[in-house]
């Protein structure tokens, strides 16, 4: 037995290994690409909404009151551009241009300072408006508007000071580094790392099986007299490898890149998770392929190519894909050890309990021994296809 499993994942492996161009493809340009396509995302978002450091923005502002010169001088990214009402008219017409010659138009009513002065908030009646006007797809006409907000708020706060919330720079939010990196990476990464090990089982398992069907070399190895079980176990081992080579070039790639992508947002580090946590993601990864290989090694084994294979394969990628959004939703997440025998789902919410600092010991050990099950009734079923001519040599 030994040694005809050895054999065979021997030549998988000498298939894989020898081909310089399916190593560049499945492990090495993965972890590159996404590490690349990761960090420009983040990049060019946080450009997006960046403005430079001495912009200042320029307002027109119809019915200017005294109290908004005033308020400004504590605001000098602010400055203020007084029009008439006509010309406001035509102000909202050009700022639906990206290219206008300014960023906002503040509409203050007349004599505003007298009307919020004579304003009884407890006679319910209306309150003097200011109407503001920008355009959200031109990031210095949003970053003006929230400065603008802003100093309408503060001047507002200032009529009537009864109390201060959060005063002062001390700092109220009590999220540690733990709770904020657990948050994020318990949320995105088990889904895209589910994505990754499909991605690369169906980059090495397609080919291994209906590629020789198609090809016609699986009647080789069929002819000869290992045991049907035996060449299951070594195809499923050997592409299993092969797969957890392409997730970990994946995995390595999203985890250089994912502070990137977040905007540097503060607290989120990787370095947070213990060695032990990294073991126990590594030990549910390894079962997880083990699952994902089999089912796509079946697929191929009914396909009668690789297009076939392919095109069967994606479907069932796109329910994992599924599965691993119940990572971001809480009421999707279930603790209880039963959920844990579930295919793919288990190892998605192993994943999200492992990277949240809140690991279930027996949630974890059922969703190894449930996916370790899977892929032996998998081996078995496989084995069985491979006796069965009529699948096999199917045109």
């Amino acid at each position: 037995m030994k040694n005809s499993i050895m054999t065979i994942m021997k030549k998988e492996f000498t298939r894989f290994f020898t081909d310089r161009r399916m190593v560049l493809t499945t492990v090495v340009m993965p972890g590159l690409m996404i590490y690349l396509l990761y960090t420009f995302m983040g990049s060019g978002l946080a450009s997006q909404f960046e403005t430079a450091e001495d912009y200042t923005a320029n307002v027109y502002a119809v019915n200017l009151p005294e109290s908004m010169k005033e308020a400004r001088k504590d605001r000098a990214l602010l400055e203020f551009t007084e029009i008439s009402q006509e010309e406001a008219e035509k102000a909202q017409e050009e700022l639906k241009s990206s290219d206008a010659e300014f960023d906002l138009l503040a509409v203050f009513p007349e004599d505003f300072d007298s009307q919020v002065a004579a304003y009884d908030v407890a006679s319910g009646g209306a309150a003097p408006a200011v109407k503001i006007y920008y355009n959200s797809t031109d990031s210095d006409s949003q970053s003006s508007y929230s400065m603008m907000t802003e100093l309408l708020d503060t001047y507002e706060s200032a009529l009537a000071n009864k109390f201060d919330v959060n005063p002062g720079e001390e700092a109220y939010d009590l999220a540690t580094e733990e709770g904020v990196s657990a948050q994020i990476f318990s949320m995105m990464v088990p889904m895209l790392l589910m994505v990754f090990l499909f991605s690369g089982c169906m980059a090495v398992a397609p080919e291994s099986i209906a590629g020789e069907k198609e090809r016609g070399t699986i009647a080789t190895l069929l002819v000869t007299p290992m045991k049907r079980s035996h060449l299951a176990i070594g195809k499923i081992i050997s592409l299993s490898v092969i797969a957890i080579l392409s997730g970990l070039s994946s995995f390595l790639g999203m985890m250089l890149s994912l502070p990137k992508m977040m905007g540097d947002v503060d607290g989120v580090n990787a370095s947070v998770y213990k060695m032990t946590d990294y073991l126990l993601v590594l030990l549910v990864v390894l079962s997880t392929v083990l699952v994902i290989i089999t089912i796509v090694s079946i697929i191929s084994a009914f396909a009668r190519n690789v297009k076939e294979a392919t095109g069967w394969v994606t479907p069932v990628m796109i329910i994992s894909m599924l599965l691993g959004v119940t990572s971001m939703v809480d009421s999707l997440c279930m603790t209880e050890p039963v959920w844990f025998l579930i295919p793919l789902y288990n190892s998605v919410q192993s994943m999200n309990g492992i990277f949240s600092m809140d690991a279930s010991v027996v949630n974890i050990a059922v969703t190894v021994a449930a996916n370790v099950c899977y892929a032996g009734i998998g081996v078995f079923v496989l084995a069985r296809m491979f006796d069965n001519e009529k699948v096999m040599f199917s045109k």
